[in-house]
């Protein structure tokens, strides 16, 4: 069951205009919000970020957020898995082809939802491979668009080496990842990039970063060179998805010892607790 243009409907029966512009250029934003034990987390941050989205592009935003909150959770009522990740996106809508913005297009919003997979156990405790690229996306990164062409041809270059996902850099400094935020150790000190243009601003980059500091774990936002990476202790890769997850192989070269280290572990075990005692106690707090 997915929502289209105020309707729910089977996918199979969802269809869109081939002159929406969103299939033309590529002119439209998604968000995607992790859902545990059907209750959506930080949905407000979600939908905060979908406004910034929306905003930068000058999309017109169909929905308040009580509107946006009660098609979401109504959607995840529908679905007959308990963890979910629910996909959606506006683009600017149907009007003829023309570079312009058309004057009069209301927007598409389609919302589905899907069952949210984490990283097996296996593949966390043995830890993951990763190649880099230069970073040559637009400077916009910030903005969460569907024109993803960069970043699927940036993850296709670690997929066709059977490696989990493509890290950045952009004039010899750390971005991101291709499809997450990037995270390294050195000397026992956890940094990663500030939030800026050259980055998307990941929902779990920040849970990540509330929970190291409230375990009084160092934890620094700056400018990481390349070489700053590529001898680091660790390297750690975040996402709804994936959670967080050690890199290990970088470029076919092993990461320090080859094997997730040990701040990785201590917040691995960190985000586990907190999505038990934070994330799925959402369930009993809608409850009372």
């Amino acid at each position: 069951m997915v929502f289209l243009n105020g309707k729910f409907m089977p996918i199979e029966e969802a269809r869109v205009p081939v002159l929406d512009r969103g299939f033309i250029f590529g002119d439209g934003v998604y968000e995607l919000v992790p859902v545990y034990s059907r209750v959506p987390f930080r949905m407000d941050e979600h939908l905060a970020r979908l406004e910034r989205s929306l905003a930068a592009v000058r999309i017109r935003n169909p929905y308040n957020r009580a509107e946006w909150r009660d098609i979401i959770l109504q959607l995840v009522a529908k679905q007959s898995f308990e963890d979910q990740g629910v996909y959606f996106q506006v683009t600017r809508g149907v009007a003829k082809r023309d570079h312009a913005f058309p004057k009069d297009a209301a927007p598409t919003v389609f919302i589905m939802s899907s069952p949210l997979v984490n990283p097996p156990r296996e593949l966390v405790e043995r830890g993951a491979a990763a190649v880099t690229a230069v970073d040559d996306r637009w400077l916009h990164c910030d903005i969460k668009s569907i024109s993803l062409i960069g970043n699927c041809l940036l993850r296709q270059a670690s997929a066709d080496v059977g490696a989990i996902e493509t890290i950045l850099f952009r004039d010899h400094k750390l971005t991101e990842a291709s499809a997450s935020n990037v995270f390294v150790v050195r000397a026992g000190v956890i940094l990663s990039p500030p939030k800026s243009n050259l980055i998307l601003p990941g929902i779990t980059y920040d849970v990540i970063a509330e929970i190291a500091q409230a375990a009084g774990l160092p934890l620094e936002f700056r400018d990481i060179s390349e070489s700053e990476v590529r001898t680091a202790d660790e390297i750690w890769v975040t996402s709804s998805s994936k959670e967080v997850l050690a890199i290990v192989l970088l470029d076919g070269k092993p990461v320090a010892g080859g094997k997730p280290g040990p701040v990785f572990h201590r917040v691995y075990a960190l985000y586990q607790e907190f999505k038990q005692k934070v994330m799925r106690a959402g369930k009993e707090r809608q409850a009372a």
